[in-house]
């Protein structure tokens, strides 16, 4: 076989490798023309994503009203009539509150129809992002894609509602607000959601429905957008995650079906100082284009009655169609008819001296040698790596600004790996090898089938290897087979490639050993492709080559510089009651700006009554005694105290002496507890046993000046609290003299950073 003819399935394999990325994301080229009415200017979005994340904008923050006058006025100069709905509102999953200020504008239809949403939030996450991707890029998605849309002049058929959400980083807490008193909630059909995790890559399709989905993927592609990514298997496991959107809310509270649009591209930009509209990548916010402008210009004008469906679909991306689907009740059908290929196949394959039994079990040995060694190697030296490393346990999005490279790293390990194996089995018959795989791939798929049926789309792989491995076992002439199994395999290879990257950036390094599963459970399908070669060696040499380098490149690049900058916090926590003080950091390691803290005398662990909610409830790492700055406190005022029957009621304000982004209420005692309000909003009005724990959590709003706290409680009882209050100045305080981070450093996000909190117990 000539090398030129040897090369063609590796080019197959890796041109598919490259089409599978590239086809899901648009290009973007500047364009210097003025755009002509009613055509979408990603230049104009831009501009807009330029000018409401300057500064940091989330709520009771001077630049969220800033914001929020912006995109008013620029809902006016597009001939929108734009509301301010305030509400004060409670997230009870959170027990989390504010006042929250959405921003709602409506374009009438000419029917009486159901109602399109198109919804993102514009407050930023407290309390140093910019909020450029998140979600700053839906906010301006949809101002210049309504603007494009009213430009052309067409009435849609159904109402258009614009709901530029508030609060979302706070619980959601927008979305909660206008689905359940909002006016307009209530003749919903559908939902546009645009959201954001990070700063680039392809934006994903996620549905929310109570129901099935069938109406929904069907609605979907009818509107044909030119770049969809998305599949069954990604909500699947979004629905396992504590990740929920604004969407959730109208699902959840309103019974309303929708889509969410979302990015997690660049994951270590999330919530952080450096989510700038300079770091969002132009192709994304171009593919959020594509999406808005399909889907409004389809279901402006479809009926939005009803998604209710008694059916759900399989939906995967695939070569040329863009998305295969197929129901839910075909999963058992192909699950048993591949079983029974694969006997077929088995049977006649040993009949005509192709197969053999004694190959088929020894096939078992390599396949299942490498799939172990390939997730156990990559789990202990992701492990050893952070030893290493152990600066990366700051970053808590658990993806590293070289974390691209270490996927590349791990990519070609686990090639390296499953060459080595196979390598020792040098006389296997290709044909037998492939038993094992397809086994396993089957084994999987019934456990898939039982548990996440939305990964079902998983034995597709396994059919397309059975017709190949057929017409193998039929074919007169035995070669080349290389070339006919590369070309059979590129639905596969489409599907699984932009997963192994998928999951590591989405849910952190640390599942990096996915990734490696799921190559290591390809390449076995691909056996036949390089079994072909002779020199297989050469092959493992060229993997484990590459894979050191990316590691040597991952290694060198492990550092911080002012393009990807170190995460750190400092926070000052006072205790009124007994006028102590400490410092805390949530970092595992110091730099020069907590060092200047944390220089000696310093202890491992965390604070009594000081340590904040955070997303992912992460701990002081490092705690310090600090001076006694005697910092004021909220006064608290004592509105009423009396006794009905068997129930004491008790009012009482905390009016602030300094600017207080959030109070943070904790119950230090067993408590019956019949009714809590908080400014005159219910947040518990029922009968319930409270624990020691967090009782609610109150974020100072725009137009808040003090937090009122109403309890109805068995009267012999003594309720006993521990009160935080936070301001994020620690570093505009003229009596701590902190000095300021360099350009090689930013707050580290998810947590409360910067912060002065002066902590106190209350009772009465």
């Amino acid at each position: 076989m000539r090398t030129s003819t040897k090369l063609f399935p590796l080019l197959i394999v890796i041109a598919t490798v490259y089409w599978s990325f590239s086809d899901m994301i648009p290009k973007y080229s500047e364009s210097k023309k003025e755009p002509k009415i009613g055509d979408y200017s990603t230049e104009n979005a831009f501009q807009h994503l330029k000018n409401i994340s300057k500064k940091p904008h989330h709520v009771g923050r001077k630049a969220h009203k800033e914001v929020q006058n912006y995109l008013v006025n620029e809902l006016k100069k597009i001939g929108l009539n734009p509301e301010i709905q305030t509400k004060t509102v409670f997230n009870e999953k959170w027990n989390a509150g504010t006042t929250i200020e959405n921003i709602i504008a409506k374009v009438d239809g000419i029917s009486n129809g159901k109602s399109l949403v198109l919804l993102s939030h514009y407050d930023s996450s407290p309390h140093s992002s910019l909020g450029a991707s998140d979600a700053g890029s839906g906010v301006v998605t949809i101002l210049e894609g309504i603007r494009t849309f009213l430009a052309k002049n067409e009435k849609p058929l159904n109402d258009i509602i614009v709901v530029f959400s508030d609060a979302e980083e706070l619980g959601l807490l927008g979305a909660k607000a206008f689905v359940n008193h909002h006016p307009l909630a209530k003749n919903i059909g559908l939902v546009l959601n645009f959201e954001a995790r990070g700063s680039g890559g392809p934006s994903y399709m996620l549905m929310e429905t109570n129901g099935k989905n069938s109406k929904l993927i069907k609605g979907f592609l009818k509107a044909n957008p030119k770049y969809p990514a998305a599949n069954s298997l990604m909500y699947s496991v979004y629905k396992m995650l504590p990740n929920d959107t604004d969407l959730t809310v109208f699902r959840e509270d309103g019974n309303i079906n929708g889509f969410n649009f979302a990015f997690i591209g660049d994951h270590f930009d999330y919530h952080t100082e450096q989510d700038t509209f300079e770091r969002l990548d132009k192709r994304t916010l171009v593919h959020q284009q594509e999406y808005l402008m399909s889907l409004l210009t389809y279901f402006s004008k479809a009926d939005l009655s009803s998604f209710e469906s008694d059916e759900d679909y399989i939906y995967v991306n695939f070569p040329f169609i863009g998305l295969l689907i197929y129901p839910f009740t075909w999963i058992l059908p192909l699950l048993i008819l591949s079983i029974i290929l694969l006997c077929a196949v088995i049977t006649i394959g040993i009949k005509k001296r192709r197969l053999t039994i004694k190959g088929i079990a020894k096939g078992f040995i390599p396949f299942l040698i490498a799939i172990v060694t390939s997730a156990g190697i990559t789990i202990s030296l992701w492990k050893l790596i952070v030893i290493i490393h152990p600066h990366y346990q700051d970053i808590l999005h658990g993806f590293t600004y070289n974390g691209y490279q270490y996927i590349v790293a791990f990519t070609f390990l686990t090639l390296w790996i499953v060459f080595k194996v196979y390598n020792l089995f040098k006389n296997n018959n290709p044909l037998d090898a492939l038993i094992a795989p397809i086994i396993i791939w089957i084994v999987i798929n019934v456990l898939l089938y039982k548990y996440l049926q939305g990964g079902a789309f998983m034995i597709i792989p396994v059919i397309i290897a059975l017709i190949g491995l057929a017409i193998l076992i039929f074919r007169k002439k035995r070669a080349p087979k290389s070339t006919l199994f590369a070309l059979l395999s590129i639905p596969s290879i489409y599907i699984f490639a932009p997963l192994i990257k998928m999951f590591p950036v989405g849910l952190g390094l640390k599942s990096l050993f996915i990734s490696t599963l799921f190559i290591a459970l390809l390449a076995g399908l691909l056996i036949p492709v390089f079994q072909e070669y002779k020199k297989k060696n050469l092959w493992q040499y060229a993997f484990g080559f590459l894979a050191i380098i990316f590691f040597i490149a991952a290694t060198f690049n492990s550092g911080f510089s002012e393009e990807n900058k170190r995460p750190n916090s400092l926070v000052y926590v006072q205790n009124s009651a007994d006028s102590t003080a400490y410092w805390g950091t949530y970092n595992k390691t110091l730099d020069t700006y907590t060092k200047q803290i944390f220089d000696s005398n310093y202890e491992t662990g965390g604070i009594s009554n000081a340590e904040t909610k955070s997303k992912y409830n992460t701990r002081f790492n490092f705690y310090k005694k600090a001076d006694f700055k005697n910092i004021s406190t909220s006064e608290i005022i004592i509105q009423l105290d009396t006794i009905i029957g068997n129930e004491r009621h008790v009012k009482f304000k905390l009016t602030p002496n300094r600017d207080i982004s959030k109070y943070e209420i904790f119950n230090n005692s067993k408590l019956s507890l019949n009714c809590l309000q908080a400014n005159s909003v219910i947040v518990i009005n029922k009968e319930i046993e409270l624990r020691k724990g967090n009782l609610f959590v109150y974020q100072m709003g725009n137009s808040d000046e003090d937090l009122s706290i109403s309890l109805t409680f068995d009267k012999d009882q003594k309720p006993d609290f521990t009160i935080n209050e936070t301001s994020n100045d620690l570093l505009e305080n003229p009596i701590f003299n902190i000095e300021p981070r360099t350009k090689k450093m930013i707050p580290m996000p998810f947590v409360t950073n910067d912060a002065i909190i002066c902590t106190r117990n209350f009772s009465f």
